[in-house]
């Protein structure tokens, strides 16, 4: 049998740390949804404390079959009226420090499933 090198087609996440988050060889020090082919800047630009019902809603739009929501440090709740447009759609949500949902990012990757990974990597609101 012979084996070739293959660069993989999907994001991976291959590195976090405090304020950054590394998919592929890009690291990304903003808020950011990743999707098994693609990322998505500029998700919750007010911070994890100015996200409305219409952050969670827009999410719709990749069609993910599930949802993991990266809190941060930190695991943080969100009230279920914010996330109620999901799970109306019946597509589960997972809520998880950062650093969790990226590894379970990867995971659910690799099994071919449509996930869609909204990820806080600041928590202040971005100043212009």
């Amino acid at each position: 049998m012979k084996f070739h090198l293959q660069a993989p087609s999907l994001h991976v996440v291959t590195g976090t740390g405090p304020g950054w988050v590394r998919v592929g060889v890009t690291e990304y020090r903003d808020n950011v949804v990743l999707l098994p082919d693609d990322v998505v800047p500029g998700w919750a630009p007010t911070g994890i404390e100015g996200l409305a019902e219409a952050d969670f809603t827009r999410l719709l739009e990749h069609a993910p079959e599930l949802v993991l929501l990266g809190t941060g440090e930190r695991q943080h709740f969100f009230h279920p009226r914010l996330i109620r447009a999901l799970t109306a759609a019946r597509i589960g949500v997972e809520t998880m420090d950062t650093r969790a949902a990226c590894r379970t990012f990867n995971i659910l990757v690799a099994e071919d499933r449509r996930v869609a990974a909204a990820i806080i990597v600041r928590r202040d609101p971005v100043t212009a």
